[in-house]
């Protein structure tokens, strides 16, 4: 009896299973299909740019005197995260506390927009969900999103 109470047990655990799985490949599909227009009508703007990878950025503000960094630098920065929608996941500048951090411990988009910053400058970055967290739900983010920060470069720490 307590066999058949487990089998059923882990038989409904496996559907639940299934069904997010399901459930987050539908998400991931829209989120694709609503990040590609969005890159699509972002790159026109004047001030963007688009790098190979697919990386847009816009200089907020520049510092043609301030230190770049490399890809093994530690930095210390503000940041601001939202979604396509505005939903903001994570902000530094709503805690008022800076993060200081290896360049390795970061989404690959932040590792690249990083590398085309000076401190004391700040950035509009829209990186593609293939550059953030791929096709799988981290936190508030949901599949295949395609992240926009605005960043701040307060450090280079090397």
């Amino acid at each position: 009896m307590l066999n058949l109470f487990l089998l059923c047990i882990i038989i409904a655990l496996i559907c639940l299973i299934v069904k997010s799985s399901l459930n987050n490949a539908k998400i991931a599909k829209q989120n694709i299909e609503l990040q590609n227009r969005y890159l699509a009508e972002n790159k026109l703007g004047s001030d963007v740019i688009e790098t190979v990878t697919g990386l847009q950025y816009e200089m907020l503000v520049a510092n043609s005197n301030g230190q770049q960094p490399s890809k093994a630098s530690k930095v210390k920065c503000h940041y601001h995260g939202t979604l396509i929608d505005g939903t903001v996941f994570d902000s530094s500048v709503e805690r008022n506390t800076p993060l200081c951090f290896s360049q390795n411990q970061v989404i690959p988009g932040w590792t690249e927009v990083l590398q085309l910053m000076k401190t004391g400058e700040k950035v509009k970055a829209v990186i593609p969900y293939n550059l953030a967290y791929g096709k799988r739900a981290v936190g508030k983010i949901p599949p295949a999103s395609l992240l926009i920060f605005e960043i701040e470069l307060l450090e280079v720490i090397d």
